[in-house]
């Protein structure tokens, strides 16, 4: 891919193969902006996991200290008593039936949809619309339950969800440039406990092999994870 100028220049200010401290990692990031609009800032982790093996398909959710910086929309598909609870919890459409006729129909607006499990019955059968998009609501996740107050305030609140890939990266948002420094630290380290906290029992060897962070436009940097507490 070619490089453009404002590119060519954020590279210059880093060395691409150097494993830099938490801290000083994000600010390189954040001097390394160059686009007008508050760019994300993303984690990737490459983790020494087959995901082909059930227990070492990690899926797991954490709330972050200080959220994503960005506004989620949630559906919850409820009946009766779940309704209200979901309306009074701040979620920004709510219902059952309508909403998967509409989802059938192709509607897909939302960021997270939250069901009750007598709802995945019918929902299962959206799964190729759901699927790619990574709508179809999961236990592992906290998006199929009862408690459906809970898990909209959780997700409001910018609860993520580390999901491993088939070639086992995680990749997940931890807010926004515009943070300050500590809260975007702060973050990442949350993310890192949280991902060292499920390593399997099955891996041996190295299990977080690397941990990386960039800008929605800019360059990534190494981060030195041996040294996060």
């Amino acid at each position: 891919m070619k490089k453009t100028k404002n590119m060519k220049a954020a590279v210059g200010k880093y060395d691409a193969m150097k494993l830099y401290p938490i801290d000083e990692a994000v600010t390189l990031v954040q001097e390394m902006k160059y686009s007008k609009f508050d760019e994300s800032v993303d984690i990737s982790i490459n983790l020494g996991v087959d995901p082909r093996h059930a227990d070492e398909n990690i899926r797991i959710t954490t709330p972050l200290p200080n959220g994503t910086g960005k506004e989620v929309t949630v559906l919850v598909l409820a009946e009766g008593p779940q309704e209200k609870e979901a309306e009074d919890a701040g979620a920004d459409h709510v219902g059952n039936k309508e909403y998967l006729t509409k989802i059938k129909n192709g509607w897909t607006d939302i960021d997270k949809i939250i069901a009750t499990p007598s709802m995945m019955g019918e929902l299962g059968k959206l799964g190729k619309i759901l699927g790619p998009k990574g709508l179809m609501p999961n236990p592992k996740s906290g998006t199929v339950t009862m408690n459906v107050s809970k898990a909209v305030k959780d997700l409001k609140a910018g609860q993520v969800e580390l999901r491993v890939e088939s070639n086992g990266i995680v990749h997940v948002s931890c807010g926004k440039v515009s943070f300050q420094k500590e809260e975007l630290v702060q973050n990442i380290t949350k993310i890192y406990q949280t991902i060292i906290k499920a390593r399997p029992a099955s891996v041996k060897g190295h299990f977080l092999e690397k941990m990386a962070i960039s800008s929605t436009m800019g360059p990534s940097v190494l981060i030195d994870h041996s040294a996060i507490g």
